[in-house]
């Protein structure tokens, strides 16, 4: 399964390290609606600038490609938007990490989100509304049908653990009702 090397390549080494992250993008959306191949995980960390030599721990070069801790530096100081990846050599698999930095849909959904087990073990899981929240913002970005796709996927198999009025107020604070209602609409 895929996404079990996903996990374990990128995600056991932040549990083991105790450095706050969820799991969100194509990963999530799958584990509240259906199963469909992707070669990266997405995840929103909670790190300082104490935690970077870490991630070149975790991540060691001779495995990974884990950017300079200078472009790590600046990722995690921006207030929105920051962003750097990490890549398996031997798989090409492939994490976008996600920097909490400010962003209040970001803090929100940490607080808010899920421990659930997975292969012995567990992972944190962004909750639903904020996956969908984001598939929204990307479809609308790139027009990407895919994030459309998962979400109604999400919605058929998850309906009863996603929060509608807590949807609906986070798209309306982004500005994604028109987005929502086309997903709503095609059901």
């Amino acid at each position: 399964m895929q996404e079990a090397n996903l996990i374990s390549i990128f995600v056991k080494p932040l549990n083991n390290a105790n450095i706050e992250y969820m799991v969100t993008g194509s990963v999530a959306s799958i584990l509240y609606g259906e199963p469909r191949m992707t070669h990266d995980i997405d995840l929103v960390i909670k790190i300082s600038e104490n935690d970077v030599p870490s991630l070149a721990e975790l991540f060691p070069e001779e495995q990974f490609y884990c950017p300079p801790s200078d472009i790590i530096l600046s990722e995690i100081s921006r207030e929105v938007r920051g962003h750097f990846n990490i890549i398996h050599h031997q798989t090409g698999l492939k994490a976008d990490l996600y920097p909490i930095g400010k962003d209040p849909l970001h803090k929100w959904a940490m607080d808010k989100r899920q421990k659930i087990k997975f292969d012995n073990d567990h992972i944190y899981v962004a909750p639903p509304e904020y996956v969908i929240v984001r598939k929204l913002d990307y479809f609308r970005e790139g027009g990407s049908e895919k994030h459309l796709t998962d979400i109604k996927k999400m919605l058929r198999y998850s309906a009863d653990t996603i929060n509608m009025s807590i949807l609906k107020e986070k798209t309306a604070q982004l500005s994604l009702q028109e987005q929502l209602n086309k997903v709503l609409n095609s059901e």
